[in-house]
C-alpha cells in the first residue's frame, strides 16, 4: 500500500455505529461467505517461525539465522522478529496513545477523516462501489516517509504526545525495514545494488486498525482476507485481543503474536522481486463480541518512478521469470481500483508456465 490517491467511496465510522447498535447491524456488514478458521491442538493458535534480529545482523559467517529467515519467507510468508531493537517503553507509549486516539469524539476525530478520492485519515480503504459489503473496522492511514509527500492536515496537526510518539516509531520502524531488507536481499542471494533500485527513496505507510466488538462476530468481517502488496508488512499488536488469521494449508488458522514481538509478513511486490521464490500470506482479522482489537501496520514498498518485475539476477534459463514487468505507478493505479480479494491482484501478473 503506498499510493494513496484513490476513487474510494467514504462509508460511516464502524467506532460509532457500534456504540449505538443492539444485535442489528446493516445488512452491509454481513457475510455470508465467511470460512470457520481451523484451531490447532486443541486449544493453540499456530506457532508461526520466530526469528531474532541480533543475531540476524550479528555478522557472523555461515550465519543460521540468515537460513531460517529464507525458511520462513519461502514456506510461511509470515514470521515473528524479536530482539528488534525498537524501545519497549515507545512501544508502551504507543500503544496508549493510540487508545486514546480511537476514544476520542466524532467531531475531532473529523478532522482527520477521509477526503473523497484520497485515502488518508479515518474510514476504510478499498471501497470501490456501494453495494460492496464492507469491513467491520476504522482505520487511520497515512502516509509517513518520504517527508515530502506527507499530508499536512493529518500527522502534523496530532496532539502531543502522539505526534511525537508517531514520528519517532515510523522513524525507528523506517531504519528497522531497510535492515530487514537487506537481509532479505541476502537471504535470497540476489545482488544488494538490485534491491536499493528496486526501493528506490521507497514510501512507508501506516495502517492503525480499531475493530470494536459485536454481538454478531461471527457475521462480520474486521479485514477482508487479502494478501498485502509490499514489500514487507510489520504489524505491532497494540492489545491483547487476538483475530489476526493466515490462510495455511487451505485453512484459516489464528495466530497469537508474542509479546512486544512484530509480525512480519512478505508482500505482492516482494514475491514478484524474488520472482516467486517467497510468497506473498493471505491474511484476515476476525471480530471479537465483547472486546475491541487494535493494531498498527507499517507497509514498505517502492518509489514511484521505477518498474516493477523478477530480479534479473534470480532470472535464469533454468528459472525463468514468473511475472510480468510493470512499471511501479501502474501496479498501484491498479491496486487501489479494485477491492480486496485475496491474492487476486497480484494472479493477474503471473506468466502462465509451459
Amino acid at each position: 500500500m503506498a499510493s494513496v490517491e484513490v476513487s474510494s467511496l467514504l462509508v460511516p465510522s464502524v467506532v460509532e455505529m457500534a456504540k449505538e447498535l443492539s444485535a442489528s447491524i446493516p445488512g452491509r456488514y454481513i457475510r455470508s461467505d465467511i470460512e470457520r478458521a481451523v484451531v490447532p491442538d486443541g486449544d493453540q493458535a499456530l506457532e508461526i517461525p520466530v526469528i531474532d534480529m541480533q543475531k540476524l545482523v550479528s555478522g557472523e559467517p555461515n550465519n543460521s539465522e540468515i537460513e531460517k529467515l529464507d525458511f520462513a519467507c519461502k514456506e510461511w510468508g509470515i514470521f515473528q522478529l524479536l530482539n528488534h531493537g525498537v524501545d519497549s517503553t515507545l512501544l508502551e507509549n504507543l500503544k496508549a496513545e493510540i487508545a486514546k486516539f480511537f476514544k476520542l469524539p466524532m467531531e475531532e476525530k473529523k478532522k482527520w477523516w477521509q477526503t473523497p478520492g484520497n485515502a488518508e485519515g479515518f474510514g476504510q480503504a478499498f471501497v470501490v462501489s456501494e453495494d460492496q459489503k464492507v469491513d467491520w473496522g476504522d482505520l487511520f492511514y497515512v502516509l509517513t516517509h518520504p517527508l515530502r509527500l506527507r499530508n499536512p492536515r493529518l500527522i502534523p496537526t496530532l496532539a502531543s504526545p502522539l505526534r511525537e510518539t508517531m514520528e519517532r516509531y515510523t522513524f525507528d520502524l523506517n531504519n528497522l525495514s531497510t535492515a530487514m531488507l537487506g537481509k532479505i536481499a541476502e537471504a535470497l542471494h540476489m545482488k544488494t545494488e538490485e534491491m536499493t533500485v528496486f526501493v528506490g527513496e521507497g514510501r512507508q505507510t501506516i495502517r492503525v486498525n480499531c475493530y470494536p466488538p459485536c454481538e454478531l462476530s461471527d457475521q462480520v468481517m474486521g479485514l477482508t482476507p487479502h494478501s498485502d502488496s509490499t514489500l514487507i508488512t510489520i504489524l505491532l499488536q497494540l492489545n491483547d485481543v487476538d483475530g489476526l488469521e493466515i490462510r495455511k494449508g487451505g485453512k484459516w488458522v489464528q495466530i497469537q503474536p508474542l509479546p512486544d514481538a512484530f509480525v512480519i509478513n512478505v508482500g505482492d511486490i516482494l514475491e514478484i522481486i524474488s520472482n516467486g521464490r517467497y510468497y506473498s500470506i493471505e491474511h484476515r482479522v476476525t471480530v471479537h463480541p465483547e472486546k475491541e482489537r487494535l493494531s498498527f501496520a507499517t507497509f514498505f514498498g517502492l518509489g514511484h518512478d521505477g518498474e516493477l518485475g523478477p530480479a534479473p539476477s534470480l532470472v535464469s534459463e533454468q528459472t525463468p521469470a514468473k511475472f510480468t514487468r510493470v512499471k511501479v505507478q501502474e501496479f498501484y493505479k491498479g491496486l487501489f481500483s479494485r477491492r480486496l480479494q485475496g491474492k487476486a491482484y497480484i494472479d493477474t501478473f503471473r506468466i502462465q508456465q509451459d
